[in-house]
């Protein structure tokens, strides 16, 4: 198997993902391949159904390839266990979801310090009151989920995302949920954050107006890679 460059800091190396059932088998993925550098912003386009947000998740290393592998920051995700994918993950993954999986118990200055907290960092109170404030949350700390709006609870997962500094933040059709003024205001909100921390942006996407904004266009039909300019 080639090695990925030096300089990648995501390298999919000839993933497929298939499963079986009782109709037969059903290739999701063929031969996917290609590398991203640090800083690099791409957008995964395709269809529904075409396998873009599996393979966002195994690029996670949430799920797991029939066959080839992943590299994310130097780390073969399948010669490792569940487990330590999982503290990998905490290291140097951020998400972002359509449907913003904050915690409905918690409190939005409580759901960016839960990272931090399960990382074991210190001054995580004061991390996540700073990046409340960048988003534009400041005057919403104690305030739950239920009574913000989609907007503002985007931007409190943005930064719960962006509070671990992540070397890679994995975004699955962030504005899916939202108004196309609440979800321009997220993206050009995730686009500054992104820049300011240097991290690598993986965007899952229907919007092609989204994709144009990134450095790469990855586009996926029925299952493979067709082109990766933008």
């Amino acid at each position: 198997m080639p090695q990925p460059s030096a300089r990648a800091i995501v390298s999919v190396q000839h993933v497929f993902k298939s499963v079986t059932d009782s109709t037969g088998t059903l290739d999701i993925l063929r031969d996917i391949d290609f590398t991203l550098a640090p800083r690099e912003t791409a957008a995964i386009v395709g269809a529904s159904g075409s396998g873009k947000s599996t393979l966002l998740s195994i690029i996670a290393g949430l799920d797991t390839p029939t066959s080839g592998t992943v590299v994310l920051a130097g780390q073969d995700l399948f010669a490792i266990d569940e487990d330590q994918r999982a503290a990998l993950r905490a290291q140097k993954v951020g998400f972002v979801f359509q449907s913003f999986q904050l915690m409905g118990n918690l409190t939005a200055l409580e759901n960016v310090m839960l990272p931090l907290e399960l990382g074991g960092k210190k001054d995580s109170r004061k991390a996540a009151t700073e990046m409340l404030s960048r988003v534009g949350l400041s005057a919403r700390l104690g305030h739950y989920p239920k009574v913000l709006s989609g907007g503002e609870q985007q931007r409190v997962a943005l930064a719960r995302a962006f509070v671990v500094q992540p070397a890679v933040l994995l975004a699955d059709e962030p504005t899916g949920s939202l108004d196309f003024a609440t979800g321009d205001t997220i993206m050009r909100l995730m686009f500054d954050l992104n820049t300011e921390l240097g991290t690598t942006l993986v965007l899952v996407t229907h919007d092609h107006a989204i994709a144009r904004r990134c450095e790469r266009r990855i586009t996926i039909e029925a299952g493979r890679v067709v082109d990766t300019p933008n």
